[in-house]
């Protein structure tokens, strides 16, 4: 069909499929001809009625693809000589080059060398590492609470919150730790967190500059080394023994900016920060005016005694950083942590998270907090101990007398995992991927390690292996499925 227009109107293969949402599609036909060019700017369109008479659809349904058309900028009308289509051409070709510069090349380039493995596709299996039992959460009483609130919420809650988080979840948690582990904090000394990885960025943030050092345990959380080194910090690994980070190590290892230190349960090794080590390492702290970041992941969970009190109990110079999570007691993909901090560094805090994000969403924290107020999660931790422990206890009963290569099991006095040394990294790797075969996830210690750290690589094979993630005859099955891929007896 010609239109009066000098520009021919090209509606070649425009077929619309019957059925609802024709008017959409109509649209969607048009805006992608006039964003590639085959009706560019300037375009005459037929007149409605004659277009649908052409199309075999309702005037209705053009009118209707015509005024959304119109409503974005993509037609103009002009009185008494129908509708045009817009000038977009700059749209419709793309560059022949795409333009550099628009994301910042060395921040790629530091991405790229310090990124995080994806995470493990489908449900848990054994021996996942860094799941706790979720499998055990009361998932009704979750989701009446959340019923509850969302049934009538009031109108004091529904606007932007405050940054640091909802102030009844941060008084319950103040309660908490005061109570549990021992620690002594404010309300106004928590902010919220989307878990443990944004506390930790919300560190490195407002704590380090490019250049700075910071000490980190050798092995040690990757995911912590990842964040400090994409904000610019320079790592220094410090050794761990038998009583958890090397002290000593650290003083020698010159200026630090702050140290980052999972003292209740060494990750990945397992061990516990000795009571001398951490007011040796607080000293430190003081006397270098330097940061101590404790991440206490999973410090719930011990199975002899009651839990240790964290680094940030003994604190008595504000020097510490408190990073606590509910993913190990709840389920990750709650997605909820917080930070207490010292005093002075609350406030600043929560204006650093509102750039980035202007407050957590509230139904997940209001819920949370009657969860705790009703005393569920009190009984929920006893519970998920229990479970972790009888965990713990059917890998450490079922697992073989001696494997080649591998030194024996440790004692398991707290945690979710354990981590077993190998004589060698081709070992590690061996024994790893005949694992995988039958169905069975272990980590490697191997990838623990700090690239530039004092250890040989061949001196950093070990596999580290969760045990709470599923059930004990899960853990049995799984235990006997190893023992056929590494062709042990029994």
């Amino acid at each position: 069909m010609a239109a009066s227009a000098s520009l021919p109107v090209d509606l070649s293969g425009l077929c619309l499929q019957s059925g609802a949402g024709l008017s959409r599609q109509l649209y969607q036909a048009l805006r992608e001809r006039m964003l590639d060019g085959r009706l560019p700017g300037g375009t005459r369109l037929p007149a409605s009625r004659q277009l649908a008479e052409l199309l075999g659809v309702s005037r209705n349904t053009v009118n209707r693809a015509l005024d959304q058309l119109h409503a974005e900028g993509y037609l103009q009308g002009r009185v008494g000589d129908g509708t045009y289509v817009a000038a977009i051409a700059a749209l419709a070709t793309p560059p022949a080059v795409a333009p550099e510069g628009r994301v910042s090349g060395a921040a790629l380039q530091l991405l790229d060398a310090h990124h995080l493995p994806p995470p493990l596709p489908g449900p848990p299996r054994a021996f996942r590492v860094g799941i706790p039992a979720f499998d055990l959460f009361p998932f009704d009483i979750w989701a009446r609470l959340s019923a509850r609130f969302w049934r009538r919420p009031s109108a004091a809650r529904l606007g932007y919150g405050d940054p640091a988080g909802d102030w009844q979840l941060r008084e319950l948690i103040a309660v908490y730790l005061r109570s549990s582990r021992g620690l002594q904090c404010d309300p106004a000394q928590i902010v919220i967190t989307c878990g443990a990885q944004q506390a930790i960025s919300l560190c490195t943030q407002l704590l380090l500059q490019p250049g700075d050092r910071v000490a980190m345990e050798d092995p040690g959380y990757r995911a912590a080394a990842h964040a400090f080194s994409v904000a610019g910090a320079r790592l220094a690994g410090i050794g761990i023994d038998a009583e958890g980070l090397d002290v000593a190590a650290l003083e020698r290892a010159g200026q630090c900016r702050l140290a980052y230190v999972t003292p209740s349960h060494q990750y990945p090794t397992g061990v516990t920060l000795s009571l001398p080590r951490r007011l040796a390492l607080l000293d430190w702290a003081e006397r270098n005016d330097a940061w101590i970041i404790e991440d206490d992941y999973d410090g719930e969970y011990r199975y002899s005694g009651t839990p240790l009190a964290p680094l940030a109990a003994l604190d008595r110079g504000q020097r510490v950083l408190y990073v606590g999570t509910f993913s190990k007691i709840v389920f990750p993909a709650l997605r909820l942590g917080y930070l207490v901090l010292p005093p002075r560094l609350a406030q600043a805090f929560a204006r650093r998270r509102a750039v980035d994000m202007r407050h957590s969403e509230i139904g997940t924290q209001a819920v949370m907090a009657e969860f705790i107020a009703a005393g569920h999660f009190q009984r929920h931790i006893r519970r998920m101990r229990n479970a972790a422990r009888a965990r713990r206890d059917a890998l450490l009963a079922g697992w073989p007398e001696s494997v080649p290569g591998c030194a024996p099991l440790p004692e398991v006095h707290a945690g979710l995992h354990l981590s077993v040394r190998c004589d060698s990294l081709a070992r590690e790797q061996a024994l790893i991927a005949a694992a995988a075969r039958v169905g069975v996830e272990i980590n490697p210690l191997s990838v623990q390690w700090l690239p530039e750290g004092n250890t040989a690589p061949d001196q950093r094979g070990g596999l580290v292996m969760g045990f709470a993630a599923v059930p004990e005859q899960a853990i049995f099955e799984a235990l006997q499925a190893l023992r056929r891929a590494w062709r042990l007896p029994g």
